[in-house]
């Protein structure tokens, strides 16, 4: 059970046992009495302590005969289950290597089991000798093993056809006419899992006869289970590898499983499908077959995979421009409910999407957009709708001519409550004006439709000020005014809300007064009324805080503009007197109208700005004005009331450069830092051979690697990886000692992290003369790890070694640490337990965050949304920020989202945001804002960095990175001046994003 094959893996294990931690470990004088004289129930329970002593090391010699005697004639089934596990387990051999006498009796014993009428009995000793590796014992079994070949029951047969591969397998000349055996036996069976092991019998051992079957019965696979389908598919896609001249022949039997009743079959027919033929009726096929199973597919993770398949096919050109064709049949995915699914979908569609089919493909988006409008709102659907938003954004950026069928589709989601929503769609119509210009008018003028609708600040804020960049129209000018006044509601504001708030209405009718009145007091009478509702029984009625009608509705009938600066949000204020200002310029400039007109329009605006100045500063809004609004809108009204040649350059022309600026900066940022991976170009040398199929050899023929045997070594592990560093470097870099070298037991530790768990790979050295009894290695975790299972105690002979494996599965991003001891009893000795004490190992999570990218817009939503935030201080000897910024990327992994020219020159402090995401989907983010004196450059960088995640334990063990990082570099630094600076101990805090100060970012 302990034992390593050849390529350094454990063997297959077919049985688990568990162990009971606090089992007894009771004599072998106690288990002898038990195994002869006790009943039936004290000798499975007998039998049972022996496997486990047998396990944990025990060699037990002596209750051999014993349990010959004593358990071997009975017929109980349980029993007969429990000694079958013994037999594989207990050693048959004498130490010089030689089969014990004894095992004369078992084999005899097997036999009559054989035979046996009892098919569950047959078929379980069938599958024992499978296990089985001692010639002695199988060659007087062979006749009867294949006497099972034609039970009546199709488990013993199944069972039977592989007990006879496994013995072909490692002892050939125990049944050399096996592969013949099987064979006969294929043909005359009906039993489905009987011909599949049958057949992958003969795929292993005989491919020339299992090629001759299917090649007689190729018209009939479609009707074979979907088990022997599979075994099918893998021999076809290795007779095509290995000989392509037989593609012509199988070719059609793939394509029929492609219409198999199995999920998995087809699959996998698909998969190879596109191995064996470049063809583009072959690709179009498979990739057919792959969209029907995502979207007939109930499991997000299944759909997942296959969406990846379906992806990893672009990366050929040929079978690129076969799917091109289908994008509009990938775009049925949408209908899955899942948002990663639709992420990645309209992903791959966006990178399909043609000229030809860019068409179709937005004008199936827009049905989307409109559907996710009409529907129940909530937050997986206003994630969906902000995606289709961004997605028709990218198609008009890539393919100009359909921005103008977009633009009135998404203009209606201004007024949407979803606020990232709208953003996305204000920053789609912001280039779509800058880059088009004969997008302007369009833009403008569903811009001036929605206008009155939306009540979101940074929605209209954003609108006003593309209204002021590109309206350059009189008649555009006088309507931003009219509606501009419409949503500020009556002028002057202080006024009003001082006559609203003593009871007045301003200069409405008195007969309106009085209507409004009795209307204010009669919903008044009827909660007065419905106050208390008693139902039939006496009791009070209930009902939802939901449902019930708000007590008053005034705030409902205030204009948008006019509540936004209610509430305090005064930069709309300033952005309102900078747009105004911009058009007001043009008009004057351009010489547009007449003066007197112009002159109108200005004092309007003149008065507008001024209103909102004085209502800032009147105390009525919830907050006041700030000094920084109330000087911008005073710069406006000198820019409009002065007319300055330099100033309304800035404000016409040199604000204009700046956003074409700024979207250049992002187009190269996101060209830089794209997600998609490049595809692979073979480049064609101009001496490079070119091949004819005709005139190639068969050993050339084969081409790539077995795709079976590839996936087949990456699911358990062993799959060859290519180091970019040398082996023993980086083999030797994650083993830690666990315990010293003048230890009774030595311990080291192995640390392979895999993606969802890690594995320990642990070397016990027993340093002492002593046999070591019941050695046992006990773990345990901190944080966010999970012990899969305890590892086995063994037993260690003098100066003897031995590797111990255990795996721990890991659930989040967080700072583990595994602990333990090794606990071992000395044969003789009657003291207690010995006990070593192991070392922490420490699990850093720099395996599993890797570096991610977003937008701004994203991450000030995470910013403000995620709860926990760990602020560290920089302590470091680095005097360069750049050089510092550098650091904690490569010791964080984390990814810079500021532009690199953003930060360009020499300046006396850095301001920067870096984002990171964990393998578990877990965002992290950090701003860092640091400095140094200018006039000192030997001064080294200070600040602070403030890390933000949604969890606690992914900000304290990134702060934990960092601090760790930091005292790596150079924990005392020397000054130029040759005086020592010294580093104190950096602080992390968490705290509440409630109680954080966002405006820091």
């Amino acid at each position: 059970m302990k034992e390593r094959g050849v390529g350094g893996a454990e063997p297959p294990c077919y049985t688990l046992i568990n162990q009971p931690s606090d089992a007894e470990q009771p004599s072998e004088v106690q288990l002898r009495t038990d195994l002869e004289k006790g009943d039936l129930k004290t000798k499975t329970e007998a039998l049972k302590k022996v496997i486990f002593m047998i396990l944990s090391g025990e060699k037990l010699p002596g209750l051999l005969m014993t349990v010959i005697r004593f358990c071997l004639p009975l017929q109980d089934h349980t029993i007969k289950k429990l000694l079958l596990i013994y037999w594989e387990i207990v050693p048959k051999t004498s130490p010089d290597g030689k089969l014990l006498h004894e095992m004369i009796l078992v084999c005899d014993s097997y036999r009559k089991d054989l035979q046996h009428p009892n098919e569950f009995i047959r078929g379980s000793t069938l599958r024992f000798l499978c296990k089985l590796h001692e010639p002695e014992l199988l060659e007087p079994l062979m006749p009867s093993i294949i006497a099972c070949l034609e039970h009546r029951h199709a488990y013993v047969r199944r069972n039977a056809v592989l007990a006879i591969f496994t013995i072909y397998k490692s002892f050939e000349n125990l049944i050399p006419d096996a592969p013949e055996l099987v064979s006969h036996f294929l043909e005359g069976e009906q039993d489905m899992a009987c011909r599949r092991n049958a057949f992958l019998m003969l795929l292993q051992v005989d491919q020339p006869r299992a090629l001759s079957y299917i090649s007689s019965c190729l018209e009939q696979v479609g009707s074979f289970g979907d088990i022997l389908q599979l075994v099918i598919v893998e021999l076809i896609y290795k007779v095509c590898h290995h000989s392509p001249t037989e593609r012509s022949k199988f070719i059609r039997c793939i394509y029929n499983l492609l219409n198999s009743n199995s999920s998995a079959v087809r699959y996998e027919a698909a998969g190879t499908l596109v191995t064996l033929s470049n063809a583009p009726s072959a690709i179009k096929a498979a990739a057919t077959c792959y969209i029907e199973l995502i979207i007939k597919e109930s499991d997000n993770n299944v759909k997942l995979i296959v969406l990846e398949r379906l992806s990893q096919l672009r990366e050929v050109s040929v079978q690129e421009k076969v799917l091109e064709d289908l994008v509009m049949d990938i775009l049925r995915i949408l209908a899955a409910p899942d948002l990663e699914v639709r992420r990645k979908t309209l992903a791959l569609a966006l990178d399909l999407l043609t000229t030809r089919t860019v068409g179709e493909g937005v004008v199936f988006l827009r049905k989307e957009v409109g559907r996710t409008h009409n529907s129940i709102e909530h937050d997986e659907t206003g994630k969906y709708r902000q995606l289709l938003v961004k997605t028709l954004h990218q198609c008009s950026v890539k393919f100009p001519e359909v921005a103008s069928s977009i633009i009135p589709v998404l203009a209606e989601f201004l007024s949407d409550q979803n606020e990232l929503a709208a953003m996305d769609v204000l920053l789609f119509m912001r280039e779509g004006v800058q880059k088009f210009s004969n997008l302007v008018p369009t833009i403008v003028e569903k811009l001036l439709e929605v206008f009155p609708t939306i009540r979101s600040s940074k929605v209209l804020r954003s609108s006003i000020w593309i209204l002021g960049e590109f309206v350059t129209e009189k008649e555009d000018v006088e309507s931003v005014l009219s509606l501009v006044k419409q949503c500020l509601g009556e002028l002057p504001l202080v006024e009003s809300e001082l006559r609203k708030a003593a009871g007045g209405e301003g200069e409405a009718d008195p007969e309106t007064k009085v209507k409004t009145k009795e209307e204010a007091e009669k919903p008044h009478v009827e909660r007065s009324q419905g106050s208390r509702l008693v139902t039939s029984d006496g009791t009070y009625a209930t009902q939802s805080a939901f449902s019930m009608q708000p007590l008053s509705a005034k705030d409902e009938n205030v204009p948008s503009l006019r509540k936004i600066l209610k509430d305090g949000d005064f930069f709309i204020g300033a952005a309102l007197a900078s747009s105004f200002s911009k058009m007001l310029r043009r008009l004057s400039e351009k010489k547009l109208g007449k003066e007197s007109e112009r002159n109108k329009m200005e004092a309007e605006v003149l008065y507008i700005i001024a209103n909102i100045i004085r209502f800032g500063l009147s105390g009525i809004p919830v907050k006041s004005i700030t000094p920084d609004d109330v000087e911008r809108m005073k710069v406006c009204i000198r820019v409009v009331g002065e007319g300055n040649e330099k100033i309304s350059n800035i404000f016409t022309v040199r604000c204009r450069e700046a956003l074409g600026g700024m979207l250049e900066e992002a187009a190269e940022y996101a060209a830089t830092h794209s997600k998609m991976k490049k595809k692979k170009k073979t480049a064609v040398e101009p001496d490079d051979p070119i091949p004819f199929l005709q005139l190639l050899s068969k050993n050339d023929m084969v081409n790539g690697d077995d795709l079976f045997e590839l996936s087949l070594s990456q699911a358990i592990g062993f799959s060859p990886k290519i180091d970019l560093i040398d082996f023993s470097a980086s083999k030797l870099s994650k083993v830690t000692q666990l315990t010293g070298f003048s230890d009774p037991v030595y311990a080291e530790a192995y640390i392979n992290v895999n993606q969802f768990d890690i594995l320990l790979d642990v070397l016990i050295v027993n340093q002492t003369n002593d046999t070591l009894q019941n050695c046992t290695l006990e773990l345990a975790t901190l944080g966010d790890l999970k012990l899969v299972e305890r590892p086995p105690s063994l037993v260690l002979g003098p100066h003897d070694f031995t590797n111990i494996r255990a795996s721990i599965k890991v659930a989040s991003t967080e700072n583990g640490v595994i602990f333990g001891n090794i606990v071992y009893d000395v044969g003789g000795a009657g003291s207690d337990r010995n006990v070593v004490v192991m070392s922490d190992i420490h699990i850093d999570i720099m395996d599993y965050i890797l570096p991610a990218s977003c937008t701004d817009q994203e991450f000030r939503s995470m910013w403000a949304e995620f709860e926990w935030e760990n602020k560290v201080s920089v302590v470091t000897s680095i005097t360069d920020l750049n050089q510092y910024l550098q650091h904690l990327i490569k010791s964080t992994n984390m990814q810079c989202l500021t532009p690199e020219k953003a930060m360009v020159g020499e300046c006396g402090f850095m301001a920067a945001t870096l984002y990171a995401k964990s393998i578990f989907g877990e965002d992290a983010l950090a701003n860092l804002s640091i400095e140094k004196a200018i006039d000192n450059l030997s001064a080294p960088v200070t600040g602070h960095i403030r890390i933000r995640a949604k969890s606690q334990g992914m900000a304290l063990s990134l702060g934990d990175k960092i601090n760790t990082s930091q005292k790596r570099v150079l924990p005392i630094a020397e000054a130029s001046s040759g005086t020592v600076i010294s580093f104190g101990p950096v602080t992390s805090r968490i705290v509440d994003d409630d109680k954080a100060d966002e405006g820091e970012l």
